[in-house]
């Protein structure tokens, strides 16, 4: 088995491998098989990062949420603390670029969110299994978070972030479940 470290790398070399065009093909896809579903359609409330640009791109799904009157909370993290918060985002104005390049609200502008408040949870990763366990960006942050969080988590990744096992330990959270391209796959 891979270690987790190899298997970052390898998550992060795919993502950067894929054309734009095919990249966009597989979001439509997955956005399709999620906004498709009785999760989406239950939730009132959609917790989501801000995505980088190899990643599965959310403002799509954060533009959707608004127009059908969802709210829509981001994190901010704390990286002193390996703290994460979610603050309820109601327009792209209010975000400010952070270290790494990442996107994050303004904590004066965005209100914090109770983390069982939100209904849904679309969880950040680079490579996943299909037991739910993920290989993120190694700060924990997630884990942390998802250790008291309560209600239902979803991943949006591509067939190709799929491998047969990603190693973990007892603090890792699994997601409850995983949609790409080719639909729900847990």
């Amino acid at each position: 088995m891979k270690t987790k470290l190899e298997l970052r790398t390898y998550g992060k070399e795919v993502l950067k491998k894929m054309s734009e065009e095919e990249k966009k093909e597989k979001e439509q896809e997955i956005y399709l098989a999620l906004l498709n579903s009785q999760l989406w359609e239950k939730a009132s409330t959609i917790g989501c990062t801000i995505a980088q640009a190899h990643e599965v791109e959310t403002a799509p799904i954060i533009e959707l949420a608004w127009q059908e009157g969802k709210k829509v909370v981001v994190p901010k993290c704390t990286p002193k603390e390996s703290h994460l918060d979610f603050h309820e985002l109601s327009s792209f104005d209010q975000l400010e670029t952070v270290y790494f390049g990442l996107q994050e609200p303004v904590p004066t502008l965005c209100p914090v969110y109770e983390p069982n408040s939100i209904d849904l949870m679309l969880v950040p990763g680079l490579i996943f299994d299909l037991n739910g366990y993920r290989i993120g960006y190694g700060g924990g942050y997630y884990d942390r978070y998802l250790a008291t969080y309560a209600n239902q988590t979803v991943a949006l990744a591509t067939e190709a972030q799929l491998v047969e096992s990603v190693p973990f330990e007892e603090y890792d959270v699994p997601v409850n479940h995983i949609v790409t391209e080719k639909g729900f796959r847990l």
